[in-house]
C-alpha cells in the first residue's frame, strides 16, 4: 500500500527525519540548484521545528513524497524567508503555510509504477490533511514550474502576488483552497486512475493499493 500520513517534527523518528532531509537536498539543491542550506548530505532549516507538520506519503518503508505545514500565524518561510518582497500581503493567519513539496520520481517509478499519480494523490492529501484540521486554505510560494503544474491540474487557485527573486527568476505566492470541489476534483482523478470511488478517498489520513510496477 502507498500510505499518506503526517507526523510532527517532534514525533519523527531519526531515521525518517534523516531519510526525509536527504530526499530534500537531492531535490532542492542537487536537481533544482536551489540557494538552500545544507550538511552532512541533509536540507532543513530553521522552519523544521516544533511548530511544523510533515505529510509524507510511504511505500514499503521508504518515502516517496513529502510536504511541510506551519500554521501562519508562527514563523514560516512566507512571512520571515520571503517577507521583504511579501510584507504589502495580509495573510490570514488562522491558516497554512505550505513549502518542500516534492515527489522522489525515481523511487515513484521503482515502487509505484509510471502510471501512478503521485503528484495527484498528494495534492488530494494536502487538502484531506487541512479539511481534517478545519483550514480553508493553504497558502504556498512555488517556482514558475510549479505555478504551471498547478495551473494544469484544473484547481482553482488563486495567484496573491508575483514577486522577482532574481533577474531572471519570479516566484508565486498562491492560495490553494482545501474546499469540498478542490477534495472531489483530486479524489475523482487518484479514483480514477486506481479504480478506486472517489468518496473512499475523502479521509485523513488515508492509504492507496499498489500494483507491482514491474
Amino acid at each position: 500500500m502507498f500510505h499518506l500520513i503526517n507526523t510532527s517534527f517532534s514525533e519523527i523518528d531519526n531515521r525518517i527525519s534523516s531519510e526525509l532531509y536527504q530526499l530534500r537536498k537531492k531535490t532542492f539543491k542537487d536537481r533544482l540548484q536551489w540557494e538552500v542550506n545544507c550538511s552532512n548530505n541533509m536540507e532543513h532549516d530553521e522552519f523544521d521545528n516544533e511548530d511544523t507538520q510533515y505529510v509524507l506519503g510511504i511505500c514499503n518503508n521508504e518515502i516517496i513524497c513529502s510536504m511541510r505545514f506551519i500554521e501562519l500565524h508562527k514563523p514560516n518561510m512566507i512571512t520571515h524567508t520571503f517577507g521583504k518582497l511579501f510584507d504589502d500581503v495580509s495573510l490570514p493567519l488562522n491558516q497554512i503555510e505550505c513549502s518542500r513539496f516534492f515527489v522522489d520520481k525515481y523511487r515513484a517509478q521503482r515502487f509505484l509504477g509510471e502510471s501512478y499519480t503521485v503528484s495527484d494523490a498528494l495534492f488530494l492529501a494536502m487538502i484531506n490533511y487541512s479539511r481534517d484540521r478545519q483550514y480553508d486554505s493553504i497558502y504556498a510560494i512555488v517556482s514558475r514550474s510549479m505555478y504551471a503544474i498547478l495551473r494544469r491540474t484544473g484547481w482553482k487557485i488563486e495567484l496573491i502576488k508575483e514577486a522577482q527573486l532574481k533577474v531572471d527568476e519570479n516566484i508565486y505566492l498562491l492560495k490553494l483552497p482545501a474546499d469540498s470541489d478542490s477534495q472531489a476534483l483530486f479524489a475523482e482523478k487518484v479514483g480514477k486512475n486506481l479504480s478506486l470511488f472517489p468518496q473512499a478517498l475523502f479521509n485523513w489520513p488515508f492509504s492507496l493499493p499498489v500494483n507491482d510496477p514491474r
